[in-house]
């Protein structure tokens, strides 16, 4: 079994990304909390640089880097939000960067890496994209890989430090999985630092690599459907699983036409744009609440607000999709 992240490896990450990414606000939410009938608080890692937290992995994995390795380039995989994340650090230290997409990637990802100077490749689907990693890999780049690293994983757990100091008295926090660098690191910070808390993945179907990796006792293939290409991870590494198996809850999983339905919520309630990797909490939060009962108090690490209109408006008649009711009367009513 992989050796878990340390507490001091995150705090040193902490300390070194600083001056590059933004701490951003973790925020009650009046209407969320009328919502689900309990108070809700976000960390909105939506308004982090490129509009997810993937900066906070990229930038830490670059500045632990020697010259030689920085010199000769890095690449990266990515559905959409790792591989902008990777080109804007790279642009802002100077470092030649490689990214590789699926096509499915979302169109202004591709085109806002290109915008930082990266150099994007894409593939078919997101199989791959992971097989011609590989090859450029071997052919001599740095790979900055988007959640199977010690230190990506140490930048990513900056999130659940800020939210530990913000909003200490959390009982149940909700974190969105693709590969699972997110909530190692999250979980690995808020497990340390706060008392009792219980960390809950969430996936879509069709991206769920972490529950059939926990099914299976090990990471495996997943033919990727979900419509979320910023989940759709085809596996999840034995890292990140030791971190899901030692310090997670539990993972659930939820349909695409919900994750979509939970966007819709996020603007209606909480006056924010998020993507569906994000959009997917609040259904997740409805299944935590009735497994934990009354007396939570929830946070949602909402990780990403890389949906456009168009995105939005296509699932939405693609599904049908409306907001979801209120899981209880609203607070305070009759």
């Amino acid at each position: 079994m992989p050796d878990l992240i340390s507490l001091d490896r995150l705090t040193a990450a902490a300390a070194r990304i600083a001056d590059h990414v933004v701490h951003t606000p973790t925020v009650p939410s009046p209407g969320l909390s009328d919502h689900l009938g309990v108070p809700v608080t976000c960390k909105l890692e939506l308004l982090q640089r490129t509009g997810s937290f993937k900066p906070r992995g990229a930038v830490n994995k670059l500045l632990t880097l020697s010259a030689a390795e920085q010199e000769t380039g890095v690449v990266g995989v990515s559905g959409g939000n790792h591989g902008v994340a990777l080109a804007d650090a790279a642009a802002t230290l100077r470092v030649a960067a490689t990214i590789v997409m699926p096509e499915s990637a979302p169109r202004r990802s591709v085109a806002a890496a290109e915008a930082r100077g990266a150099d994007v490749r894409l593939t078919p689907d997101m199989a791959g994209a992971f097989a011609l990693l590989d090859e450029l890999v071997a052919a001599g780049r740095t790979l900055v890989h988007p959640f199977d690293d010690p230190e990506v994983i140490a930048g990513q757990g900056t999130v659940g430090l800020e939210l530990a100091a913000d909003a200490p008295d959390l009982t149940d926090v909700l974190v969105s999985i693709g590969g699972g660098g997110l909530i190692a690191g999250v979980a690995t910070a808020l497990r340390a630092l706060v008392p009792g808390v219980r960390v809950w993945g969430v996936e879509t179907e069709g991206a769920d690599a972490m529950t059939r990796a926990l099914a299976a006792g090990a990471p495996v293939p997943v033919e990727l459907t979900s419509i979320v290409s910023t989940l759709s991870a085809p596996y999840v590494s034995e890292l990140t699983l030791a971190h899901v198996r030692a310090l997670v809850e539990d993972v659930i999983v939820v349909p695409d036409v919900d994750a979509v339905r939970g966007c819709l919520t996020f603007a209606e309630e909480a006056k924010i744009w998020p993507e569906p990797a994000a959009g997917c909490l609040l259904p997740a939060a409805r299944q935590v609440l009735d497994r934990v009962g009354p007396g939570a108090r929830l946070g949602l690490v909402v990780c990403g607000g890389n949906a456009t209109t168009e995105d939005v408006a296509g699932w939405v008649q693609r599904f049908g999709a409306t907001a979801l009711p209120p899981r209880v009367p609203a607070v305070g009513s009759a």
